[in-house]
């Protein structure tokens, strides 16, 4: 809709209608996330930071493997070196496994939300669709379908269901936690 004409709720005219609001409001929603998801290539430039980090440090090992191998007076000093130098490689190294793991996840997750605000916009234009139960429990379920996690399932369910969304969030915070701590030992680096 154009700023400078159409009935707004700053200038509502006969024209104007809550829901047209509404629709705009989730459009703005959804280029938020949108903008939101462009902003978390900020994460794949750590990425790119880290693993620039990482290649330099495995120039530095096979440098000092190098010199290791004409059995220099030095090698003690050069076997520091290679130790501090493999440590913080795999520091690295876990710090971007990390970081993919989450811009992953967060972009995923973004998406669906993203997809789903525009499929709620979708079926409120529509005269037909916006009175029928059918619809929107249909809406419900192909949202509810996308959902990777069961935590997410849960809690959509309960939002549902009429679950203050307060209360979901914070059950859905500590079912989050507890997966984490249970996951954090399971993380393998090559």
């Amino acid at each position: 809709m154009n700023s400078s004409s159409g009935s707004t709720s700053s200038r509502p005219d006969l024209d104007w209608s809550q829901l047209k609001e509404t629709i705009i409001m989730l459009n703005l929603a959804v280029t938020q996330i949108d903008q939101s998801m462009n902003e978390g290539n900020a994460s794949v430039s750590t990425l790119s930071s880290s693993f620039t980090g990482l290649a330099t440090n495995l120039s530095d090992i096979q440098s000092s493997v190098a010199q290791l191998s004409e059995k220099n007076e030095s090698s003690e000093k050069m076997k520091l070196i290679i130790e501090g130098s493999t440590s913080t490689a795999l520091d690295k190294v876990h710090s971007a496994i990390i970081a993919f793991q989450f811009y992953d996840k967060l972009s995923q997750r973004l998406d669906h939300v993203s997809a789903s605000l525009s499929a709620l916009t979708t079926l409120i234009g529509n005269p037909t669709e916006l009175y029928s139960p059918i619809a929107w429990k249909s809406l419900q379920e192909t949202i509810r379908s996308k959902y990777t996690m069961e935590e997410e399932r849960l809690m959509f369910d309960k939002v549902i269901s009429g679950v203050p969304i307060e209360e979901a969030l914070i059950e859905f915070n500590q079912n989050m936690t507890n997966k984490g701590n249970s996951e954090e030992d399971e993380i393998e680096l090559f």
